[in-house]
């Protein structure tokens, strides 16, 4: 489980989190949504232990990110938008590496590592370096570096961006297995149509506030308008402010 509660958090003059509570439950999809500066990024560096806020507090499995970070690292696996790769090791040493910094052994890092290969089919590219690598290869990796250690919860910045249409529907197959297994899943996306495929809930936030939560077809009908994308113009009004 994966809870915000009462988050907030300033840049100077800018207030990019005021007060942002709300709840990722076990076994279900919840997306993170707002237009661009809204607060998304700050609050997912504020789970990630990236990023302290001044108020407020940010757990995993009840556990406070900022009092427990080890044990909060071990809980969560995360996909960041840029992928955040080293370019220099190849697919296989990008996973093995993290999985080894989780504290799995030699003989489970193999293992899992040679499952995850086989899963996302990263076969022809495991023995390359990174550097070169696609955007659909670069996320496809990070995905993989995100789930070697088996975490119980996850949390995916743009997961299908730069993902070709196989890709996108075989990582909503991937997903919706890991959230069938009792995965929390938070998953932050500006694709509407994907957000209303694959998530069980949505939170949307707005000048650093969150002004609507719910299923997709919750929000959908308490707008009246005739798609999602529509209930995410009329909940946002279209804002683009300049927060973080």
């Amino acid at each position: 489980m994966i809870e915000a509660d009462g988050l907030c958090k300033h840049f100077g003059a800018v207030q990019a989190l005021t007060d942002v509570s709300f709840r990722a439950g076990d076994g279900r999809i919840t997306g993170l949504l707002g237009p661009n500066g809204a607060g998304k990024s700050t609050t997912l560096r504020v789970f990630c232990a990236t990023l302290t806020p001044d108020s407020g507090r940010a757990r995993i499995d009840g556990h406070n990110v900022d009092a427990d970070d080890i044990d909060v690292r071990r809980r969560l696996g995360v996909l960041p938008h840029s992928a955040g790769l080293y370019p220099s090791l190849t697919a296989r040493e990008n996973i093995e590496y993290f999985a080894r910094l989780a504290g799995l052994s030699r003989a489970a890092t193999r293992e899992r590592t040679d499952a995850l290969i086989e899963l996302l089919e990263l076969r022809d590219i495991a023995e390359r370096r990174a550097k070169g690598f696609s955007q659909g290869q670069k996320l496809k990796t990070a995905l993989a570096r995100a789930l070697v250690h088996a975490p119980g919860n996850l949390i995916l910045d743009e997961p299908t961006n730069g993902l070709d249409v196989p890709a996108v529907r075989r990582l909503r197959t991937l997903l919706h297995r890991l959230r069938d297994q009792g995965h929390c899943i938070l998953f932050s996306s500006h694709v509407m149509q994907e957000v209303a495929l694959l998530c069980d809930d949505v939170v949307v936030i707005s000048k650093g506030r969150v002004v609507a939560r719910g299923a997709p077809e919750e929000l959908r009908e308490s707008t009246g308008a005739a798609n999602f994308e529509e209930a995410f113009v009329a909940l946002t009004g279209g804002d683009e402010d300049a927060g973080a």
